[in-house]
């Protein structure tokens, strides 16, 4: 029996995390089931502190393989005929940041998919990732899933779950995330190709929505759980990243964890007191349990393992950070546009 022809594909995506598909779309494994015929992304913006203005990764990579790439600031009657001009049997979204009217949807012959950094319908939203890890979960994963107007809330094809560590930052689990994006597209393909991708509806009574991230995401409430600080700060890190203040400092916060079976040197402790400091990391009092920051970064300087920053930052035991209460970043209803 013959291989079928690889079904032709339109991408849309502008975000980097997609880069392990696209490089897998161009290898042998990937070329046996598709072709990628053009990529939707954004347009150019600014980049950095000189804000030049700089193509993201996506279009790079598709350049650089000689592809059609578009990049409209709205997706019109237009944008929709330039995509059925390139013939596609299945378009794939992956954290574009356009809303797709229906008529777009529908223009390739088998539809348009979407792959969510989450197993939905927990974590619909802006911030699947970071509030996943800042909500203290233990496991996320990739969904596939046919896009539809309403938020996340498409039918379900299939899902590829991945583990949170307890020192997983945003970072570490958007590249364990990207590679999980290989295997569920790997074994989907085929069977869309076929007719045999099943769909089954999202249980919408389970859907809790993440919001976009804020700067003033990055406060600390030390009468909350050690657990619960731990996570928050790892989720949130590089952006917005928690941060506490030391000797009338704004010092930054890269990774913490729980201590556990600790003898505080001071044992009244209240949330937020400093408790112990070494070359493990700075220890402080929460209401359950204690916090331990291993990665900090005091203003204009670079993050550091705790022991190092210390070295140069002499905190004094018995004092107390500040509290301040912690936005909300997950909701059973969608927030509202700010």
């Amino acid at each position: 029996m013959s291989q079928p022809a690889p079904l032709r594909l339109v991408f849309l995506g502008s975000d980097s995390i997609a880069m392990a598909l696209l490089d897998w779309f161009v290898s042998d494994a990937g070329r046996v089931h598709a072709e990628v015929v053009g990529v939707f992304t954004q347009p150019d913006r600014p980049v950095g502190r000189g804000q030049k203005i700089t193509p993201n990764a996506i279009k790079t990579w598709a350049l650089a393989r000689g592809l059609p790439v578009l990049q409209p600031e709205k997706v019109t009657d237009e944008v929709r005929a330039q995509l059925a001009a390139l013939t596609p049997d299945v378009s794939l979204v992956m954290a574009y940041g356009h809303i797709l009217r229906d008529a777009f949807i529908a223009a390739p012959r088998l539809g348009t998919l979407n792959l969510h950094t989450s197993l939905l319908p927990k974590y619909r939203g802006a911030s699947p990732i970071q509030t996943a890890i800042a909500s203290g979960e233990r496991e996320t994963g990739v969904t596939l899933m046919r896009i539809v107007r309403e938020l996340d809330a498409g039918p379900l094809a299939d899902a590829e779950r991945v583990t949170i560590g307890a020192l997983d930052t945003a970072p570490a689990m958007e590249a364990k995330l990207a590679a999980a994006c290989v295997p569920l597209v790997a074994r989907s393909l085929p069977r869309l190709a076929a007719g045999e991708l099943g769909f089954i509806e999202q249980n919408h009574a389970g859907a809790d929505y993440c919001r976009r991230l804020e700067k003033n995401d990055g406060v600390l409430d030390f009468a909350a759980p050690a657990a619960v600080l731990a996570a928050r700060i790892n989720g949130l890190f590089p952006w917005p990243t928690c941060s506490l203040m030391l000797l009338d400092q704004p010092v930054k916060i890269g990774l913490a964890d729980v201590v556990e079976n600790f003898s505080p040197a001071t044992p009244a402790a209240t949330p937020g007191m400093i408790i112990g400091a070494d070359s493990h990391g700075l220890q402080i009092a929460a209401a359950d349990g204690v916090l331990r920051l291993r990665q900090l970064q005091r203003p204009g300087g670079r993050m550091l393992p705790a022991g190092e920053f210390l070295r140069g930052f002499s905190v004094t035991v018995g004092t107390t950070a500040a509290s301040h209460l912690m936005p909300p970043l997950l909701s059973p209803t969608p927030f509202p546009r700010r």
